[in-house]
């Protein structure tokens, strides 16, 4: 056992609920690793004032913290139950010793009081073996809590000697108004929060200040605190986390009435004498600098600027805060080169952040990249950025820049990533595709385009010689005059020389030029239609139109160099939008168009006499003109004063998220009218990160010419410029599609999600670059940085994801929390509790049709998704109630978290137009995509609508081929094809027996299953979980398939399914034929009997392939008219219900290949079943509770069909391998607090998940567990036929395993129908609402949905009855019960009824569309 150390003290607290244990902590450095980062106002902790900040966490109870991870010591302090005493061994703060005292209060309570004092350093030094004299203090006056407070009134006039030049304005504060200092914040981290409140609502306290952006509210001090480990160390950081892990106090520093003071360790000096110490602003290891709003008074810490990455070149003795280009935010190429060391530095430091700022983290992934980033780094000098951290760090550039004031929106920008690019005319592509889609006809959409990166060789740049894209030439005369933009003068003349032709005019459009590889530039005239201008005019004075004043509407800076990583981008053009005065500035300045006095003379003000203001007056006017044409253009732009607005609330963000906001306040603040607005008022630091925009000399300074140096001239072919001149948007939109990424994502349980996601690749391949991905395969964290996302998933059961959509629904549901703390999103505790809440974000603008309201929209922060934009499509029936509900539950999450909609959500109901439903959806998400992205203008939608039809793996005779003639003739075994093939780990299991649980009287069959789970088996399972199997279709319908196959092989050798292949490598095409990834080398009757679904209606895709393979002429229209799968695909679907075997009947002169039917037909899917045995009655056996399926097709009057599934346990052998996995129903689980009163209700098969339910509570009561009531509600047709499990039942009851039993007859004779839902309000309303609403019981609904249905309504009933509630109040207490966990439901699909359900569900469905 550890000591415990001479400094610490034990305490108690009593957890709370809402609070815990009323702090926070952090991690530190060195063990043991948990001490007391701030302390919630109001909390448990303030309140006993027993702990404090510093204290370090040794015991919680009694488990033992100081040799622990941080994680798990975390996980002890959050174990504490609610409502219990925690008793913790705080080691004090360093240099401190505290004390406990026990009293009386004035109410004459016992209390516990907290006195800490600091060590002496006699007491220090006699702890080191040495003694030294104290240096005497003013008597001790104002020590509390160790820290010497001075008298005010001792520094009435301050030593003006004292005060040091500095960049940044000293701070005054009032008189501190408590007695105890500040210790920053170090931290963010709510993950390690011992309280459940959100910090942003805490204040510290004792009225200590708060270092991370927070106000200052009583105590007005900086805490001088330096870290011990280099700032770039981000280990133990979260994304937000602005200061380093380990930090300690060294000298206090407290502002007292308008003046700093340093508080040293005695021996303290005699203050009255001594000169005023310097501001901690200026003190360079200060952990935050504190910043006053000199309007509202507020003061906030900023944290950020230890992270800084660069020194900004202010001293002492000087300031360059107003230089243009300071050197920390230039780089020369020339000049400034790293070594290896900083490399490596700045790509580790930049890799952590961007794994940090991922809402789910994955070390190992990040350590790996690490490795892979510094060992690339030590072999070629460089390393090459993923997709997504280049998304990340130009976001992440742009957040950064100090002189921007409209980042409030910088994850809102769209990168285009062009570092593919070799040659000048590709880099004028992408450019071209930049402005369109910046443009994008005036509302102006913020954008990146990256071209190449620097190599090793400067001199080997790609650059754009333009400082910005859209330039206005300046020509400049002989007699000295300029026409044009003066700014430009210089970059002109250079054109010309390169063979650019002047055309004289003031605003002519500078072409593009271009360098790539460090090649002489080739130039390039900006396409018209490109080129959006705006024409000057005032809303009052019609003479300001006829000046002719006109600008650009997008401002694409070009000549910034962004430092990613240490990566560095000489050529990566960016865009924003216009702030007014930006524009009034271009042309009113004296070293520009200097237009100001032609204004002021047209309004007759007096230019001759400065104070008349005639230059204020008309450089405002000028600017309601800019605001006024842009505007009335419907072009975006921002006035000044809503653009300081958006910064505020930037900064404001920014404080809050990552403790800092680094800003230019000579640059942020407007040219006119400064000091109305709120930057004017605001301190704020200035300092560097990185990322970071950098400027750059300009490349005509330093290029080495190629070409002739008499006159500078790049000839090129005359196509080239015909193509450079020419070219029209129409020609882009193809060049675009390559860049735009579509990401599809899927979950299926049957395959028709797939399938669909395949058909909406095709079409989006006309214009983007689409990939499909699974649920289960796709990394969360890249959700942020996707542009567009589609997804199409069905709904499984109670309304739960697919299987292999479940780990995304709940990584997003994690997302989704991390984003709840904003006010307009809302948290849910469980992917069902996902509503369809209001659209708030639907689209309602295009390229074609633009909301104008533009300065509201860009002056508010964007959200975590704000940059994507995404549409869902959801699959189901609606014969289920909650029809296609994991879909809206997607759709609803990814609005919360403010991406943007395309198009509202896709329903595709099975039983009415599900074909239909998603062709015309995918057509319109793909027209609305267009739009948006301004791609589609040269794609064909005749051509991208008929790939709709078509499938990447579509059949023909010379793509798929059957053959024997293989390397190994020896078929997998079953159980490891079908774990390959279902890519699945799958169990095998032996069938025990069957027996037949109803009477023969009653003509039906229901199964009680049992299976032998082997030893080598992995099947574990608890009570209410399901069994998936695997089954095999009947050797009829088999026989029936192989019968109608052209080809000549036998059905019992083992053959294999190849497709063609061909492959472009450095040695040319070369092609071959492949085995099929999909199916197990095989045999056929194998393939149809284990692998392939040949009971399901056939799609219209395999019927379109049907359709080609028929040989009568009628037989072929029809097929083809089926294959549209519109109305009459949907009436013969649902008439008919074919089969495979059954289609090829009605058409016999289709000649069918193996092939075809082997890579076309849908996978043999797993059926579930609710496990009706507990496996601690019966280890090693799974039970199952199964109903026969059979049933005739044609409203009863066609052929019979089986269930594939229970037809097939129904004739299995006692030995048969029987291929299953274990589903966990966390949801359908028994209550963890075994006393809790338990309503079970399920008729027929419904009873499956029950059974095991008494199995498991009698074998806890055999076991000595006290357990609560439990009540079964049954429903059959007849005592004497199908009362399952009637005599368990009974000895159930004996045990008291089920207390309360009560069944409804459906088919007694000579009596009224009855079912659950009657028995229910009949003989249980009394004991349902005593259980459910007075003692926190619980109630499991099992059954097909019409019942689960019918049941939901009788609870709403009986709560309205016996709660006395109206229907609404009623309706409420029930959803509440499911969102709470007391009402759970196993619903499966119709069995026995399947006609009857869905031709109901079905009807209305179709009247529903007819009147639409």
């Amino acid at each position: 056992m550890p000591r415990t150390p001479p400094s610490a003290i034990s305490v108690a607290i009593v957890k709370r609920k809402v609070g815990g244990l009323g702090f926070l902590v952090r991690e530190r450095d060195t063990h043991p690793l948990v001490v007391v980062s701030d302390i919630i106002k109001g909390g448990a902790a303030q309140e006993s004032g027993l702990v404090e900040v510093g204290d370090v966490v040794l015991k919680v109870n009694s488990t033992d913290l100081t040799t622990m991870s941080y994680q798990k010591a975390l996980s002890a302090l959050r174990g504490a139950k609610y409502g219990q005493r925690v008793t913790l061994l705080l080691q004090v703060r360093e240099g401190f010793r505290s004390s406990l005292v026990t009293g009386f209060d004035s109410k004459g309570l016992h209390t516990t009081r907290r006195i800490t004092e600091p060590v002496s350093t006699t007491d220090s030094s006699k702890r080191n073996g040495n003694v030294r004299t104290k240096a005497p203090t003013s008597s001790g006056e104002g020590l509390t809590n160790g820290f010497a407070l001075p008298k005010p009134q001792a520094y009435d006039k301050p030593d003006a000697a004292s005060v040091e030049c500095s960049c940044i304005p000293s701070i005054s504060v009032k008189p501190a108004s408590s007695p105890l200092p500040a210790i920053p914040r170090e931290s963010t981290n709510m993950d390690c929060s011992i309280a459940r409140e959100s910090s942003s609502s805490t204040e510290h306290a004792n009225g200590s200040a708060m270092a991370n952006g927070r106000s200052i509210k009583t105590t007005e001090m900086v805490s001088n605190v330096k870290p011990d480990a280099p700032a770039t160390d981000e280990r133990t950081t979260e994304p937000s986390d602005v200061v380093d892990s380990a930090v300690r106090v060294q000298f206090p520093i407290i502002k007292v009435a308008e003046h700093t003071v340093s508080v040293k360790k005695s021996p303290t000096p005699d203050r009255r004498n001594s000169s005023m110490p310097k501001s901690p602003s200026r003190d360079e290891n200060a952990s935050f600098h504190t910043l006053k709003n000199w309007e509202t008074g507020e003061r906030i810490n900023d944290t950020l600027y230890q992270k800084a990455k660069a020194v900004t070149g202010c001293t002492r003795h000087k300031c360059i805060g107003s230089v243009m280009n300071p050197d920390h935010m230039s780089t020369d190429p020339r000049k400034h080169v790293r070594t290896e060391e900083q490399k490596i530095g700045v790509a580790v430091d930049f890799i952590k952040q961007y794994y940090n700022s991922m809402k789910r983290k994955n070390p190992e992934m990040e350590e790996k990249r690490l490795s892979e980033v510094v060992e690339s780094i030590k072999m070629t000098g460089t390393y090459h950025l993923t997709e997504y951290e280049l998304i990340f760090g130009a976001k992440t550039a742009w957040r950064n820049a100090p002189r921007c004031i409209g980042r409030i929106q910088w994850n809102k920008l769209q990168v285009f990533d062009h570092r593919h690019v070799d040659n000048t005319g590709l880099m004028f592509d992408a450019i071209c595709n930049h402005l369109k889609y910046a443009t994008n006809k005036g509302n102006i959409r913020s954008c990146i385009t990256f071209f190449p990166p620097r190599s090793d060789d400067y001199m080997k740049d790609f650059r754009v010689w333009n400082p910005q894209l859209l330039l206005y030439a300046g020509y400049r005369q002989e007699n000295g005059n300029i026409i044009g933009d003066p700014n430009n003068v210089e970059f002109t003349e250079l054109c010309v020389k390169l063979g650019w032709k002047p055309k004289g005019g003031r605003f002519d459009v500078l072409p593009l030029v271009l360098q790539a590889k460090g090649e002489d530039p080739d130039w390039y005239e900006v396409p018209k239609d490109l080129i959006l201008e705006v024409g000057l005019r005032h809303p009052r004075f019609d003479w300001f139109q006829n000046l002719g004043y006109k600008w650009f509407a997008v401002p694409a800076v070009s000549n910034i160099m962004l430092d990613i990583g240490g990566i560095e981008f000489p050529a990566a053009p960016f865009n924003g939008w216009f702030m007014g005065t930006e524009i009034a500035r271009d042309l009113c300045d004296s070293s520009r168009y200097n237009v100001l006095q032609e204004v002021a003379r047209k309004m007759s003000l007096d230019t001759k006499n400065a104070s008349s203001l005639w230059k204020d007056v008309a450089m405002v006017e000028f600017n309601i003109a800019v605001l006024h044409s842009y505007q009335s253009d419907r072009v975006t732009i921002m006035d000044h004063h809503s653009a300081c607005d958006s910064f505020m609330k930037h900064f404001a963000n920014e404080i809050k998220t990552r403790g800092g906001c680094p800003g230019d306040w000579v640059w942020l603040t407007p040219p006119i009218s400064g000091s109305l607005t709120p930057i004017f008022h605001q301190e704020i630091l200035n300092y560097s990160l990185n990322p970071s925009c950098q400027y750059q000399p300009n490349p005509w300074n330093y290029h080495v010419w190629k070409g002739s140096s008499a006159k500078i001239k790049k000839p090129k072919p005359f196509k080239r410029i015909a193509k450079s001149v020419l070219i029209m948007s129409s020609m882009m939109g193809k060049a675009m599609a390559n860049r735009v990424k579509c990401t599809i994502l899927y979950a299926t349980e049957t395959g028709k999600s797939l399938e669909y996601a395949k058909s909406l690749k095709d079409i989006f391949n006309h214009a983007f670059s689409a990939k499909v991905v699974c649920m289960e395969d796709y990394d969360v964290s890249n959700l942020e940085h996707e542009t567009l996302l589609l997804v199409v998933t069905s709904t499984f059961g109670n309304g739960d994801p697919p299987e292999n959509g479940v780990n995304l629904a709940q990584n997003l549901l994690e997302v989704s929390k991390s984003e709840a703390n904003r006010e307009d999103v809302k948290q849910y505790s469980s992917i069902h509790n996902v509503t369809r809440r209001s659209r708030r974000l639907k689209r309602e603008q295009s390229c074609s049709s633009v909301s104008r309201d533009d300065s509201a929209n860009i002056a508010e922060a964007a959200g975590f998704l704000s940059n994507l934009r995404f549409a869902v499509f959801g699959l189901g029936s609606r014969a289920y109630p909650h029809f296609c509900a994991f879909a809206h539950a997607i759709d609803t999450l990814l609005g919360e978290m403010q991406g943007e909609r395309l198009i509202e959500i896709g329903e595709g109901d099975e039983l009415c137009g599900q074909e239909e439903s998603f062709r015309t959806w995918a057509k319109d998400v793909f027209k609305a995509a267009c739009q948006t992205f301004c791609v589609g203008e040269g794609v064909s939608s005749d051509a991208a609508s008929k790939s709709l039809m078509g499938q990447d793996r579509s059949w023909s005779t010379n793509k798929f081929r059957v053959t024997s003639d293989i390397d190994d003739d020896v078929s997998p075994d079953i159980l490891e094809g079908l774990s390959k093939f279902h890519k699945k780990k799958i169990s095998l299991c032996l069938m025990n027996k069957t027996i037949n649980l109803q009477s023969k009287e009653s003509g039906r069959t229901t199964l009680l299953v049992q299976l032998d789970c082997p030893e080598s088996s992995d099947i574990q399972y608890l009570p209410g979980d399901h069994l998936g199997m695997y089954p095999r279709n009947q050797p009829e319908i088999v026989n029936r398939v192989l019968a109608r196959l052209s080809d000549d092989i036998d059905e019992d050798t083992p053959i294999q399914l190849q497709m063609f292949e061909q492959r472009t490598t450095a040695l040319g095409t070369i092609s071959n034929w492949v085995p099929d990834k999909r199916l197990p080398t095989c045999t056929l009757r194998c393939a149809f009997e284990r692998y392939l679904d040949i009971n399901s209606c056939p799609t219209p895709l395999l019927l379109k392939l049907f359709a080609d393979c028929a040989t009568n002429d009628k037989e072929k229209s029809r097929l083809q008219e089926l294959a549209e799968g519109k109305s009459k695909y949907e009436e013969w679907k649902f008439h008919y219900m074919p089969n495979i075997p059954e289609v090829l009947d009605e058409f016999p002169s289709v000649k069918i290949e193996a092939s075809l039917l082997l890579s076309q037909l849908h996978p043999l899917q797993c059926r579930y079943y609710s496990i009706s045995s507990s496996a601690s009655v019966h280890p090693g056996q799974v039970h199952l509770t199964v109903s026969v399926v059979n049933y005739n097709t044609q409203g009863g009057k066609g052929p019979m069909h089986h269930g594939v599934c229970s037809t097939y346990l129904n004739k299995a052998s006692h030995g048969d391998e029987v291929h299953c996995f274990i589903r966990p129903a966390t949801e359908f689980r028994l209550p963890d607090d075994p006393t809790k009163p338990v309503l079970l209700i399920g008729p027929g098969t419904g009873i499956a998940p029950f059974r095991s339910f008494w199995q498991q509570r009698k074998h806890e009561i055999e076991n000595g567990t006290t357990c609560g009531e439990m009540a079964l509600l049954f429903g059959c047709r007849h005592p004497e036929q199908d009362h399952l499990y009637k005599e368990e039942i009974q000895q159930a009851m004996k045990y008291a395993a089920i207390t309360h039993h009560e069944t409804a007859f459906s088919r007694l004779p000579d009596q009224p129908k009855q079912y659950v839902q009657h028995v229910l309000k009949e003989r249980l309303a009394d004991l349902a609402y005593n259980w459910l609403a007075e003692k926190d019981g619980h109630v499991y609904i099992c059954g097909d949905v019409t019942m689960a249905d019918c049941v939901n309504t009788s609870l709403i009933d009986v709560m309205a009855s016996k709660g006395k509630m109206n229907n609404r109040t009623a309706t409420d207490f029930i959803a509440k019960l499911k969102e709470t966990k007391h009402l759970h439901e196993d619903i499966f699909g119709v069995t026995l009824r399947t006609f009857e359900v869905n031709n109901r569900v079905r009807t209305r469905q179709m009247s529903r569309r007819q009147k639409h």
